[in-house]
């Protein structure tokens, strides 16, 4: 086993090396749902030990045991659980956490499956949320009044890049014994260590970045020992099982993460400030760029601004879809953080899910459009993005 510390890029690669089995270069795939235990006493210690890796898949396999020692080596934790899908992994963290009458406090703007979550589906089961502006620390400070049994934070957010203070705000929910979920897919662990801030877990849609090549759907929970196994109880009940398959196809995206981070933060800081240039643009929200109104609030927290970021185009609802549908590289579809470009115009795709008034709570304005940025060459990105400006 390597001892030596290793850089998060080596680590990548290494830090599941005593877990390999075999000569074989890479990882096997275990397609099977249950293990054979030698004895009668092996089969006992399987049974009772929690997240064994070769007992039954719904509560752990080897690739899973692989992911989760990789990821939480890069956040700083114990230990993690790797589940089905980011929302998996946000469900579990907080159903894990919280009983019928406790309180959560959460910032206003969160990905829409933890907003669905936090406001419909945990009240029917009495637990109540207060969302508060993530941008103001003393909003937190005044809901952190009332006793609450979690804060629930997201940095950066989706789709117009707003930061939160993590560490500021995971010292003030300390000083109320309130645990700590920060949902980090946006920056990744190579751009930002929410518990290296004071964050108790740690989500991510490993969807996103972590796979990186938009084919699975993943998520994973970082933490410490004795809070993963508390969730992973929870897991083994909710059912959110990771499959042998894209737990391999994860952890085979997870190797190039470091490569892929760096080419993309560049690449996105690129791409942002040929955008602000433009005519065609009103604005460009990107924490890399020295106007967005929390740069040095980034450049405190983030070793890195990631790919993603909102752009406001000086047009309408109808110019900006012709703008989104003109463009040859960005390709136009959900989700984020692979290997290619994607574009989507905020409006369009909220619309079906969001009231008007909720959409404009949420600065999703008709002219937004969210930028996930890939590894093609940011001068071809920044040529056709200015061909289909020029167009509007």
């Amino acid at each position: 086993m390597n001892t030596m510390p290793l850089h998060p890029e080596s680590s990548l690669l290494h830090e599941d090396d005593a877990l390999h089995e075999g000569d074989s270069l890479t990882p096997a795939i275990p397609w099977s749902a249950t293990f054979r235990a030698a004895d009668a006493q092996s089969f006992s210690r399987m049974a009772s030990q929690k997240r064994h890796p070769r007992y039954y898949t719904r509560y752990g396999n080897p690739l899973h045991e692989r992911v989760a020692r990789i990821v939480a080596r890069l956040e700083g934790a114990q230990a993690g659980l790797v589940t089905a899908s980011g929302m998996g992994a946000i469900s579990t963290a907080l159903l894990g956490l919280v009983r019928t009458g406790d309180r959560i406090v959460a910032q206003r703007n969160h990905y829409m499956g933890t907003t669905l979550l936090l406001s419909e589906l945990l009240a029917r089961f009495g637990v109540t949320a207060e969302f508060v502006e993530q941008t103001d620390t003393d909003a937190f400070a005044r809901a952190l009044r009332t006793p609450a049994a979690v804060v629930m934070l997201e940095s950066p957010t989706n789709p117009d890049c707003s930061l939160t203070d993590l560490g500021a705000v995971c010292a003030l929910a300390h000083q109320h014994q309130t645990r700590v979920i920060v949902d980090n897919t946006f920056a990744t662990p190579l751009n930002q260590q929410p518990m290296q801030l004071g964050a108790d877990l740690v989500v991510h849609s490993a969807t996103k970045y972590l796979g990186g090549h938009h084919d699975l759907t993943a998520g994973v929970i970082v933490g410490d020992d004795a809070l993963i196994d508390t969730l992973w109880s929870t897991q083994i009940v909710l059912g959110a099982t990771l499959s042998p398959m894209d737990a391999w196809l994860l952890l085979r995206g997870m190797r190039t993460l470091g490569v892929r981070i760096e080419r993309i933060n560049a690449s996105a800081l690129a791409v942002a400030r040929a955008l602000q240039q433009h005519p065609a643009v009103a604005s460009v929200s990107y924490p890399g760029l020295e106007s967005h109104p929390q740069h040095a609030l980034a450049r405190t927290q983030m070793r890195g601004f990631g790919g993603v970021m909102g752009v406001r185009l000086k047009a309408d609802y109808a110019g900006t879809a012709r703008f989104v549908a003109s463009l040859k590289l960005a390709r136009q579809a959900v989700s984020l953080g692979g290997v290619d470009t994607l574009i989507v115009h905020a409006a369009a795709m909220w619309a079906g899910t969001l009231s008007d008034e909720a959409l404009q709570a949420t600065g999703i304005e008709p002219s937004l459009v969210r930028l996930s940025i890939g590894l093609e060459h940011p001068d071809d990105l920044i040529a056709d993005l200015h061909r289909g400006l020029d167009a509007v």
